[in-house]
C-alpha cells in the first residue's frame, strides 16, 4: 500500500515527511470522507501539482509579465482561462487567486472601498467568513449587514434581504456560502441587486462542480462577478477563480494583481487547467448528478432514522444536521465519527444556542464518496453507521467506535481512490 505517484525521492531525503504523507494517503483510503469542502482529485491533477512549474515565477498576466521565461507558462494559464470560460459560459476568467478567501477579497477591492456597506449571509445561517463576518477582515474593514434564513423553513428570507438592501444600499451583495443545502436563487438575488444598484457576487465555491455539470442552476447572466474555489465539487487542486462579464473584467484583474498578490502558483494553474478539461467531459456531468443523488439518498436515510436536517433535506451535495434531539453536541459527535471512520465537521445551525466552537450541528457532503464510486444504494448503510456512532457518542459507548471503523475499512476496499495503491 503506497502513495501514487511513488515518493521515492522524498523517502530518501526526508523519511519523516514521507511517512506522514503515506499515513495521510492511507487515512483518506480507509475513511468515509464526508467533509463538504473535500474531494479526491484525479491522478492527472495530482501529478500536475507536483511538476517543475513550481520553480517558475510569473508575476503579471499572459503576454504582460514582469519576468522573462514565460514561453510555456503563458500557454498553460491561457488554456486554464479558456477552459474556465467554456465550462461556465462566462466572458472572462481569472485563474490566479490563491484560494477562495483571496478571491472574495479581490471582489471587495475591485468594487468597494473601506467603510462601504456590504450585504452578506450571516455565518451561523450558512454564509462565509469573508461575506462580512465580524472576525474577518471583511467585517472589520467594511460595514457589514447580514441576512439569514427563516426559522420555520431554513431557507433564505428574501423579504429580509430586500428590506436590508433598500435600507442600507450596499455596494456589494454576496450570495452563496458554506452550509447552504438548498438551491441558490440567483435570479432573485439579481433582482434585489439591480433595485439598489449593487454588484452581486455569487460565491459558488461549494457548488461549482454541480454548476459545471448541470446539477445546479448557474449564476451566469445573473451575477456579474462569480468567485469559486477549484477544489470541493469541482474536483481540482486547492486554488480559486473569479469569473465575470466583460464589463467587470478589468477591475477584477487589477484587484487580483497587483492589488492583492504577486506571482501566481503555476503548478496550481496547470492543475486547474487539467481539472477544467475533465469538467468538459460527459462523465463529469454524470458525476455531478450522482453527487446530488447520493446526497438526497443519504438525507432520506437519515430522516428515516429521526435526524433533523436543516431545511428538511438537500438540493445539492450538502447536508446540515441539527443534533439537538440526539442528546449530543456537534463537536463530540464529529470526533466520535472520525474515530469510527467517518470524517465530517461540527457546524453551527441556524438559530443555534450553542457557541461556534461547540455547536449543535454537523455538516456532511457527498462529493468525495461519489468520486470514489459510492451510489445511492450505499447511503442507507452510511446512515446506519452514522446513527450507531452518534448513539455511541451520546451514551459514551466508546467500544463501538473501533468496531464500526473496522466495518467501514472493509466496506471501502472495493472503492479505490486516486493517489493511493492499496
Amino acid at each position: 500500500m503506497t502513495h501514487q505517484p511513488a515518493l521515492s525521492a522524498l523517502v530518501a531525503k526526508d523519511p519523516r515527511i514521507a511517512e506522514l504523507v503515506e499515513d495521510e494517503a492511507r487515512r483518506q483510503h480507509d475513511k468515509i470522507r464526508l467533509i463538504a469542502s473535500e474531494n479526491y482529485v484525479s491522478q492527472a491533477v495530482l501529478e500536475a501539482t507536483g511538476t517543475v512549474l513550481t520553480n517558475k515565477y510569473s508575476e503579471g498576466y499572459a503576454g504582460r509579465r514582469y519576468y522573462e521565461g514565460q514561453q510555456f507558462v503563458d500557454p498553460i494559464e491561457t488554456l486554464a482561462i479558456e477552459r474556465a470560460k467554456a465550462v461556465f459560459g462566462t466572458e472572462h476568467a481569472n485563474v490566479q487567486p490563491y484560494s477562495g478567501s483571496p478571491a472574495n477579497l479581490a471582489a471587495y477591492l475591485a468594487f468597494a472601498r473601506p467603510g462601504d456597506t456590504v450585504l452578506g449571509m450571516a455565518l451561523p445561517d450558512g454564509g462565509h467568513l469573508t461575506h462580512g463576518w465580524g472576525v474577518s477582515a471583511t467585517g472589520k474593514w467594511f460595514n457589514p449587514v447580514r441576512y439569514g434564513v427563516r426559522e420555520e423553513t431554513g431557507r433564505v428570507d428574501f423579504d429580509q434581504v430586500r428590506d436590508l438592501a433598500l435600507e442600507h444600499r450596499p455596494k456589494l451583495i454576496f450570495c452563496g456560502g458554506t452550509a447552504i443545502p438548498r438551491t441558490i436563487d440567483f435570479p432573485k438575488f439579481a433582482e434585489i441587486a439591480r433595485e439598489v444598484d449593487a454588484v452581486l457576487v455569487a460565491d459558488i465555491a461549494h457548488i461549482a462542480g454541480l454548476v459545471a455539470g448541470g446539477a445546479h442552476p448557474s449564476p451566469v447572466g445573473h451575477a456579474p462577478v462569480i468567485t469559486t474555489t477549484t477544489h470541493k465539487t469541482l474536483r481540482g487542486p486547492r486554488g480559486a477563480m473569479i469569473l465575470s462579464d466583460a464589463e467587470h473584467a478589468k477591475a477584477v484583474d487589477k484587484a487580483v494583481f497587483p492589488g492583492l498578490q504577486g506571482g501566481p502558483h503555476n503548478h496550481t494553474t496547470a492543475a486547474i487547467a487539467v481539472a477544467l478539461g475533465e469538467a468538459q467531459q460527459p462523465s463529469f456531468a454524470e458525476y455531478a448528478h450522482a453527487v446530488v443523488a447520493n446526497a438526497k439518498a443519504l438525507a432520506a436515510a437519515l430522516i428515516e432514522r429521526g435526524y433533523d436536517l436543516v431545511s428538511g433535506g438537500t438540493d445539492n451535495h450538502l447536508l446540515l444536521i441539527d443534533l439537538t434531539g440526539k442528546a449530543v453536541a456537534g463537536k463530540p459527535a464529529a470526533q466520535a465519527l472520525d474515530r469510527a471512520g467517518i470524517e465530517l465537521n461540527h457546524n453551527t445551525v441556524p438559530f443555534d444556542p450553542r457557541k461556534p466552537f461547540d455547536p449543535s450541528g454537523i455538516r456532511l457532503g457527498t462529493s468525495a464518496i461519489t468520486t470514489r464510486g459510492l451510489r445511492p444504494e450505499h447511503q442507507p448503510q452510511v446512515a446506519a453507521w452514522i446513527d450507531r456512532t452518534v448513539t455511541a457518542a451520546a451514551t459514551q459507548s466508546e467500544g463501538a467506535l473501533d468496531m464500526i471503523a473496522d466495518e467501514i475499512r472493509e466496506f471501502l476496499t472495493p472503492f479505490p481512490i486516486p493517489g493511493y495503491s492499496a
